[in-house]
Order: structure tokens, then sequence, then C-alpha cells
């Protein structure tokens, strides 16, 4: 395992957990799930519903949804991937709570995203908006290939 490298990832149904779990595996990276101190139920993840926690979530862009646990000793890893399912074309705000809770200066940081239509450009726009001080990588929608991109970019 390489200690450097975190794949950190937050997965409401379970696809991006497994692009994540085939990078850590791919790349040596420890991983580390961006679970929500308060699990989501189906009913929260309900996007036709414009009251379900999702929806009320992404229209707020100053929400900051807990998280369940942090990363012990941030300041050990260079490079981090960060993992998401694409909500409303951007990162979903809990990936906000992540980058907003740790200092990146110096840090690469790797997007990587699940989606049933969405690029991934979008989020990329607004996690650097929201991440400044990091060192970027360009994203990528892992639908499938998770393991061949993330060694590419060993």
């Amino acid at each position: 395992m390489e200690k450097d490298i975190l794949v950190a990832y937050f997965s409401a149904s379970g696809v991006t957990k497994r692009a994540a779990e085939e990078i850590a595996a791919a790349v040596g990276g420890e991983l580390f799930e961006i679970a929500p101190e308060r699990p989501y139920t189906p009913a929260d993840l309900d996007w036709t519903n414009k009251r379900s926690r999702s929806t009320l979530e992404m229209n707020d862009p100053a929400c900051r949804p807990a998280i369940a646990a942090r990363v012990e000793d941030m300041g050990r890893f260079k490079r981090v991937f960060v993992g998401f399912p694409v909500w409303w074309y951007v990162e979903p705000r809990i990936i906000d709570s992540f980058l907003e809770s740790y200092d990146f200066s110096g840090k690469t940081i790797i997007p990587f995203a699940t989606s049933g239509g969405s690029g991934i450009s979008g989020a990329e726009k607004s996690m650097k908006a929201v991440c400044p001080a990091a060192n970027w990588v360009k994203g990528k929608l892992v639908n499938s290939g998770a393991a061949a991109w993330a060694r590419s970019l060993k």
C-alpha cells in the first residue's frame, strides 16, 4: 500500500464505492468513506421530490452536511483521489464538507465520479472553487475502467 495515497469517496448507492475500491487496489491507496453523520434514506435520495433531503441540500450552495468520521493524520497523504456520484451536474454537498475540513495546500487532488448521464466538468469547476489551494489533476467519469485510469496516473 502506498502510504501517501488516499482514496476518499462518497457513495449513495454503492456504484461509486465499487469504483473507489478498484482505484485503491490499482494504486495501493488507503480507502476512506465520506459517510454522512445522518445516513441518507431512499426518501432522502428521491431527486424527483422537491422537498427530499438531497434536493434541499443541492439547492443550497452553502449547505455542508456533517461527515461521520475524520481522516486520521491527513498530513501524511500527498495525493487524494476524491470520488462521488454527480448530483445536479456537480459534486454532492458532502464533498464540499470534506474539502473544507482539511488543509489541502500542496496536495494533489484527483476527482473521479460516477454518473448516469452528466459529465464531471461542472463538479471539477465547483470543487476547485471550494478548495483552491490544492493541485488539481483533471478528473474522470469512471463508470467503467476505473483501475486502468488510476494506474495511468501513478
